[in-house]
């Protein structure tokens, strides 16, 4: 039996205040642990371009300080200086050096920024009409899924250093995905009785207020859209604020919330990212997933397989088990997307089918829900099966999970292998082909 959240608060002597931490606060960290002058500077440099914010649960909880820089949660969360491209670094450090303005500053950083293709995977072309008005704040581009924005919830807790979605959080509203009005998303909604699933993301929906994130909930829940059955919400929360779901203020709104969808009929799912052991490990997280878990929502994980910081499949393999114990269902390992510092955090095609294959073969069958490496790409997420040989060549085999075009789903084919692959674009047709059956 699941502790309600107000007992949860009762066994809590001091409320957790949350402390956020960005670039400005990097020398007040220096204050706080050891850096090195060179290596403060240089995350300096690389939060110019790419965005920076931690809090005092990540800094204190998560990072073990006598293993920093190789502290797997250090990586993932503070700059590095091999993130940006070494051009794009000296650039970047010799408008620094200048003592130039904060404009020029910024205008240096965006010029870096949109060359870092910030819109991986065809974005903008899943952004739809209604009347003629392109909806920036929702996207639709698998058949029975939308994606939903909503403006207060695109920043987070902690910046992933990895993530796709660092355009968000930059301040370039061309690159920006957001949308206030939940009557609009429910005109759409109703309009596309298609549209099975609804997935509010970011950034991170839980780093709205409850009544906030409830407001938009349940404007969907009183349209009485009949054709959707599924909500889900894709959050780092658990792994970077926990409290959010136990001893925050509002922590029984958020819980009331998501007993809301429930009682509906509704099937709510807690997208949640776990990209190391670690954040598993505090009980801070593990009383957060029995809260959830108490309301009748199932919690789904997934996390890409990233150089530094989770490339070993024992890792995942320690990940999966501890999630299938703490009653979450392990969903996805994902490629590295082709973006931000994917040259820092990729690994090889080849590579991450080797580590997705050895961890899944030392867990039990609850644990072999997940699937990957899978690849969210412009024309679709592609799963790599695995490498063979066929008739003397050795190939890569994959099959779309989810296509732009539905009947793409589970059709298998194939690509020439090539041990340096990162991503699809990277790969050629197999058997002499001249291209992809979906080009």
């Amino acid at each position: 039996m699941y502790p309600d959240s107000a007992a949860l608060r009762r066994a809590t002597e001091e409320r957790p205040r949350y402390q956020a931490y960005n670039s400005n606060h990097l020398r007040k960290l220096k204050q706080l642990r050891c850096f090195h002058e060179a290596d403060l500077r240089a995350m300096e440099v690389v939060a110019q371009v790419l965005p920076f914010k931690a809090n005092n649960y990540v800094v204190e909880e998560l990072i073990d300080w006598d293993r920093v820089p190789d502290d797997p949660i250090f990586r993932l969360t503070f700059p590095q200086q091999e993130m940006l491209q070494p051009d794009h670094f000296r650039r970047m450090e010799s408008v620094l050096a200048t003592g130039a303005d904060r404009k020029s500053v910024r205008e240096a950083a965006d010029s870096i920024r949109w060359e870092l293709n910030p819109h991986p995977a065809g974005q903008e072309s899943n952004v739809p009409l209604l009347g003629g008005e392109r909806l920036i704040g929702i996207q639709h581009k698998y058949r029975e899924t939308a994606l939903f924005f909503p403006s207060q919830g695109q920043t987070c807790h902690a910046y992933c250093s990895f993530c796709f979605r660092w355009p968000q959080f930059v301040g370039i509203s061309e690159l920006k995905f957001a949308m206030k009005e939940a009557d609009t998303l429910v005109k759409y909604l109703r309009a596309h009785d298609e549209i099975t699933d609804l997935l509010f993301t970011g950034g991170d929906p839980m780093i709205m207020k409850a009544d906030t994130m409830a407001a938009y909930v349940d404007a969907v829940l009183e349209s009485r859209l009949d054709h959707l059955r599924t909500i889900r919400v894709g959050t780092k929360a658990l792994s970077y604020w926990p409290y959010k779901f136990t001893s925050d203020p509002d922590a029984d709104k958020s819980l009331a919330w998501m007993r809301r969808v429930v009682e509906s009929g509704r099937h709510l799912a807690v997208m949640a990212h776990f990209n190391h052991p670690r954040e598993l490990e505090t009980q801070a997280v593990r009383d957060a997933i029995g809260a959830i878990r108490a309301t009748g929502a199932q919690i789904r994980t997934q996390s890409p397989v990233l150089r530094h910081i989770n490339d070993e499949p024992q890792l995942w393999v320690d990940m999966w088990r501890e999630q299938v114990r703490l009653g979450c269902i392990p969903y996805y390992m994902f490629a590295v997307r082709d973006t931000g510092a994917q040259h820092y955090f990729g690994l090889t095609l080849a590579r991450a089918h080797e580590i997705f294959r050895d961890a899944f073969t030392q867990v039990s069958g609850l644990a072999r829900t997940v699937r990957g490496p899978s690849m969210s790409t412009d024309p679709g997420k592609v799963h790599v099966l695995g490498v063979t040989e066929i008739n003397g060549e050795r190939v890569f085999v994959l099959q779309f999970l989810q296509g732009r075009d539905p009947d793409w789903a589970q059709r298998p084919f194939f690509a020439r292998y090539d041990e340096q692959a990162l991503w699809l674009d990277d790969l050629v047709p197999a058997f002499g082909e001249e291209r992809f059956f979906f080009a």
